[in-house]
């Protein structure tokens, strides 16, 4: 399975647009949505090819293979443009695993402005994947036997590593590979597991 991760559009058509078609010859089975969809929100700027009508089409088109949660931007009033569920806090995910691996097959997603470490490493158990957006900093790593991954931003990076995404492989054996990408379809770091 390959699961494309997707955070922060803030209504920019040709980057998702291009998120989407670098990777489309992989055929990911998910786009797991990370939140602020189609607003850019009052401490962002415009960004460039802001389109939230057109954004919200592209997104419907892919309605069968999103998952998603909300942001700190989004809305009823996106909900209301979206074919989609797009208000809910966080998500999660189970995949296969076997006995043994690092990774116990569960993912929690959240946008990232509500829930904090110390409330994730009491809630989930050593080997879950926490995946969250909203910073538009991209993060990769492990910490107090959680790993964590924020694909950054797709239009407005707040980071050195530009526009970015993030991919992860898994078989029947769990999560193999987790990838941090840039939009046009470089991968910059990956863990494999």
């Amino acid at each position: 399975m390959l699961i494309q991760v997707i955070s922060d559009i803030h209504g920019s058509l040709p980057d998702l647009q291009t998120a989407i078609a670098s990777f489309a010859d992989r055929k990911p089975d998910l786009f797991l949505l990370c939140g602020d969809f189609l607003n850019h929100g009052p401490r962002n700027d415009l960004p460039a090819g802001y389109d939230t009508k057109a954004t919200a089409t592209l997104l419907n088109e892919l309605k069968e293979k999103i998952l998603c949660v909300r942001g700190n931007c989004d809305s009823e009033v996106d909900q209301m443009m979206l074919d989609f569920p797009c208000l809910s806090a966080y998500t999660t995910l189970f995949l296969p695993t076997k006995a043994g691996q690092k990774l116990n097959g569960r993912i929690f997603v959240h946008h990232g402005h509500l829930y904090d470490r110390t409330q994730l490493r009491s809630w989930l158990p050593r080997g879950s994947l926490v995946i969250s957006g909203h910073t538009h900093v991209t993060v990769l790593e492990e910490a107090d036997g959680l790993f964590y991954l924020n694909p950054g931003s797709i239009s407005i990076p707040k980071c050195g590593d530009g526009k970015t995404c993030a991919l992860i492989e898994s078989d029947s054996h769990g999560i193999r590979k987790v990838s941090l990408c840039s939009i046009d379809g470089k991968t910059l770091r990956s863990r494999s597991f």
